[in-house]
């Protein structure tokens, strides 16, 4: 409808990976969010308060960009909605969303019609702040070019079932970025259709992006954005490698059709991991499991994060007893560094590798 996205979550991260939040996040403390809450939220809150982001370093842009619209769907948590309305106080301008059903085992038909509802109510303030008729040929040509991506993004996750891999989860971590904001565009499919290209020719040159991989990892749960390099860089120490993760397959989504495209978005949202109930959860890793060959699970418990950590009610006890396999689970935040000890963390994964030595 001609609005140009820009995404909160994105700019949390990146608050993240540049280790700016701790001191950002205080900013949003002393106005009354609690520090308990989404570290996206309060760093990103705490940012604008601060008038500071690293988009000014990145990209001359010199502030967050002021929004016309606010469009949320708390599908995967609380925080976004509350994260928005703050943005709408600010700004005074409209906020609309979805309010989702979560913790889902299956998907009814009774979920797909609230949340179409819901998405088609949505329209009526879409033409109004955009100037623009809402047009069914144009979202479908949208969503068409979202399941191409889809395709695409599913394609290079599927590498890692190669031994070695080629591509490890902090990779994935930044690859993911097309998928994540480019979604129904041209740029997405041509940034994939070159990626592919190249892992092909890695596998086929024997190419591994741990050499000499010996041990093959499952990642639940977040990143802890402000130690990727650090983790990245011991996992090669110990020639592991994280093959695969919830978190970058969060941005699969299969069910989605141009045919029927508000049923299929409608769909894709719900069915989506973090959406669903502990049991889905759990038969869904096991299959990335056995697509990836892994041998071990490391679930981070981010501790402002409780709606992507699955290590909080015996899943990793359950997966453990059930498949044999060893599980560990790591302390951390997404974007809080006060939560995570380096030294701590490094200690536990090399007893977890050493585990994985001895089976």
């Amino acid at each position: 409808m001609g609005f140009e996205v820009y995404y909160p979550e994105n700019h949390g991260a990146l608050l993240g990976a540049t280790r700016t939040s701790t001191e950002l996040i205080s900013f949003a403390v002393a106005a009354g969010y609690s520090p308990e809450i989404c570290s996206y939220l309060t760093s990103d809150i705490g940012a604008f308060l601060k008038g500071a982001t690293p988009l000014t370093k990145a990209y001359g842009i010199k502030s967050i960009p002021k929004a016309d619209l606010l469009v949320f769907n708390n599908n995967q948590c609380r925080e976004v909605q509350e994260w928005f309305m703050f943005y709408a106080r600010q700004w005074k301008v409209p906020i609309i969303g979805i309010n989702s059903p979560r913790v889902l085992d299956d998907v009814k038909e009774s979920h797909i019609e609230d949340v179409v509802s819901q998405m088609q109510a949505l329209i009526p303030t879409l033409e109004e702040v955009s100037g623009n008729k809402f047009d069914i040929d144009r979202l479908r040509e949208v969503v068409r070019l979202s399941k191409e991506c889809t395709i695409r993004w599913r394609k290079v996750l599927e590498y890692a079932a190669n031994t070695p891999t080629p591509m490890t989860f902090f990779d994935h971590c930044v690859h993911m970025a097309p998928a994540v904001i480019l979604r129904g565009k041209q740029e997405a499919l041509d940034y994939y259709d070159l990626l592919l290209i190249e892992l092909e020719g890695a596998v086929e040159n024997g190419i591994a992006a741990v050499p000499k991989e010996t041990h093959r990892i499952y990642w639940d749960g977040m990143p802890v954005w402000g130690k990727l390099r650090m983790l990245s860089d011991f996992m090669l120490e110990l020639k592991t490698a994280i093959v695969a993760s919830t978190y970058c397959n969060s941005w699969i989504f299969d069910p989605i059709d141009p045919v029927e495209p508000f049923e299929s978005m409608a769909r894709a949202s719900l069915e989506s991991f973090n959406v669903r109930s502990e049991d889905f959860k759990a038969t869904y890793i096991e299959e990335w499991l056995t697509i990836c060959n892994v041998s071990g699970i490391i679930f981070h418990d981010a501790k402002t994060c409780p709606y992507n950590t699955n290590s909080r009610f015996a899943m990793p006890a359950r997966l453990s007893g059930k498949l044999g396999i060893p599980t560990l689970v790591i302390d951390g935040d997404l974007n809080d560094l006060r939560c995570f000890s380096e030294e701590q963390t490094k200690t536990n994964i090399e007893a977890f590798v050493e585990q994985l030595r001895e089976m």
